[in-house]
């Protein structure tokens, strides 16, 4: 018993423990360091590059694409729109070419009258004495109106 542990203490022991220690810390800190370096392979950084490289590739002309159907929508809207016009044209187009109708509204915006038949204009008289103010303001000099809109800005603010 007295050999096993002087073989114990023995500088050879301890140099081969040690060795066998730090062989087995080296082996484990590779197991590590290949477990994480086995997560992302050259073959997945290249994929990934690649993927990138085609995100970027592809996004501009899919913006261009995404905005060319917006104004080629927006073109068929007007493009509609314009065809109602066309046709609302052709029916008032087709209105004039009859007779009565426009009798109807030469009377109703020209106000003609056939002969024998007595015209009538009704006035509204708050209109009239409205044009009579206007016509005070243009007949006087255009710093005095000037100066009135100033007095009555200033009167309005107290």
């Amino acid at each position: 018993m007295a050999v096993k542990d002087r073989d114990r203490f023995s500088t050879a022991t301890r140099i081969k423990l040690l060795g066998e220690q730090t062989a087995a810390r080296v082996y484990r800190s590779q197991t590590k360091r290949q477990a994480r370096r086995s997560r992302l392979t050259g073959r997945a950084a290249l994929l990934a590059l690649v993927l990138c490289t085609l995100i970027v590739a592809l996004a501009y002309p899919m913006r261009q694409y995404v905005s060319q159907r917006a104004e080629i929508a927006e073109l068929e809207r007007e493009k509609q729109q314009a065809g109602e016009r066309v046709e609302q044209l052709r029916d008032l187009k087709a209105r004039w070419q009859d007779d009565a109708y426009a009798e109807q509204q030469i009377r109703l915006r020209l106000h003609y009258v056939l002969p024998g038949e007595t015209g009538y204009i009704v006035v509204d008289p708050d209109a009239a004495r409205q044009s009579r103010a206007d016509l005070g303001a243009a007949d006087r000099p255009w710093y005095s109106n000037v100066w009135d809109g100033v007095d009555k800005s200033d009167a309005s603010d107290h």
